[in-house]
């Protein structure tokens, strides 16, 4: 079976529906078209009046021309926004032209599609769009009608007057332009790290429920499949001494069949784990816990080092796809960077539960140490492991970190003090949040386990 192509769903997710680009150019048309009958029925200004109206006129017939055309949830791609945008650029400036040029009070507004490319497009194409503003803002500086005004008076600024508007527009849409695109970066990593969050949560949800299934499917079938065999024995020897018409005996057959409707109703829970609540074996100890997630790295060559002491009774809680995921994470990127040795050390008291991951590595580097847990954030140095494309740009650390956090604990990062060397994390939860029956994972989904 052919493989389906791939998409690139943050890119596409960002691009302006053309629903969203008519209403901001019907909003800018009325504003425009507002302005042009103030100065002219209201004031009385002098002014290329029905050159003002055509500019305005084809821009309401592109929208138009886009309504017809596109679908509302419809998103344009990259370069028939940035052509959408070149024709703002020149209609504005077109206007400009016929009002007076820069000399015009609202010429500031000729790099508002500058910004809202910048936030919807890419930095070569918010640069192309920027340049063609600088140069058309250029032209108007020496090319345009004179400023309505009164008719006994007549309006020329100084040249130095208009070059000095010029750089300030020239400045204002390069820093715009930058900031909006730094904004809207930003909020698309943390946008796709909180997906990638919410992806390997529901896939070690799965697993887990799936893992527990799965023991109890192995052990509910033992007994029908027992009694399936048994019965059939029985037919085997009981079809010597029975003739053709009475080989099987109803009895049997009955049974047969409903011991084949039990497996068949075990295995069906197999094929709904969205709709299991998945009770099965979800209480664990923070040895077990340990355990569970220190497992899976012991293949590696590093010595793995677990302790778990405490006061009075041990805690214990619920199984959370949240938790083992975080602390598999925190465990495998201190394997990746130790030399010699992980340790893995719990203490509990009458109030706190915490679990501290230590390594024995170049730890994390000072420049970045204030900014682990953000998405996209280079952490050290020296990896050994992880060499697939994209590794070590924190987003395995925001990732544990935030479901970490959603389970109520609070996680901290730092180095261990000299002449140690290494990294170290602390996982902190109060007890009875630790303990407590309603797991975190059904606060992230906005449900309650029954």
């Amino acid at each position: 079976m052919p493989s389906l192509p791939e998409v690139d769903l943050s890119r596409y997710s960002r691009r302006l529906r053309v629903d969203t680009l008519i209403k901001l150019r019907w909003l800018a048309l009325f504003g425009q078209t507002a302005a042009v009958l103030i100065v002219y029925y209201g004031f009385g200004f002098n002014l290329p009046f029905l050159a003002c109206l055509v500019a305005i006129g084809a821009s309401a017939c592109l929208n138009i021309g886009l309504r017809i055309r596109f679908a509302r949830t419809h998103r344009l791609d990259d370069l028939s926004a940035s052509l959408t945008f070149a024709y703002d650029i020149l209609q504005l400036t077109a206007l400009l032209f016929l009002t007076g040029g820069l000399q015009n009070p609202f010429s500031m507004l000729v790099f508002a599609p500058v910004v809202i490319a910048a936030v919807s497009l890419s930095g070569r194409t918010t640069l192309v769009l920027t340049l063609l503003m600088i140069t058309a803002t250029t032209l108007l500086i020496f090319f345009h009608y004179p400023l309505p005004w009164y008719a006994s008076e007549k309006i020329n600024l100084p040249l130095l007057y208009r070059f000095g508007i010029w750089i300030a527009i020239a400045l204002g849409a390069s820093f715009m332009a930058i900031y909006a695109s730094r904004v809207a970066e930003e909020a698309r990593k943390l946008a796709d790290a909180l997906a990638a969050t919410e992806l390997v949560l529901a896939r070690e949800q799965h697993l887990t429920q799936l893992d527990g299934l799965a023991a109890a499917a192995a052990h509910e079938l033992g007994t029908p499949l027992a009694t399936i065999t048994l019965v059939t024995r029985d037919l085997q020897k009981a079809a010597q001494n029975l003739d053709q018409e009475n080989l099987l005996p109803q009895e049997d057959i009955a049974l047969l069949a409903q011991e084949v409707a039990r497996c068949r109703t075990i295995l069906g829970k197999l094929t709904s784990l969205g709709e299991d609540s998945g009770d099965i074996l979800q209480r664990m100890s923070v040895t077990l816990l340990l355990e569970e997630v220190v497992e899976p790295q012991r293949d590696f060559d590093i010595q793995l080092e677990v302790e778990a002491q405490g006061e009075g009774r041990e805690p214990s809680c619920r199984r959370n796809a949240g938790i083992l995921y975080g602390l598999g994470n925190l465990v495998e990127n201190a394997i990746d960077f130790a030399r010699t040795k992980v340790s893995i050390k719990a203490n509990w008291s009458q109030t706190s539960v915490r679990i501290t991951i230590e390594d024995d590595g170049p730890g994390f580097a000072p420049h970045v140490l204030g900014h682990l847990g953000e998405p996209y954030v280079t952490t050290r140095a020296n990896r050994r492991a992880k060499i697939e494309e994209g590794s070590g740009l924190g987003l395995g650390l925001f990732i544990a970190k935030t479901l970490l956090e959603r389970s109520g604990a609070s996680v901290t990062t730092a180095n261990r003090p000299a002449p140690e060397s290494g990294a170290s994390i602390s996982i902190t939860w109060n007890r009875t949040v630790f303990e407590q029956e309603s797991a975190s994972l059904s606060r992230l989904s906005g449900t309650q386990n029954p």
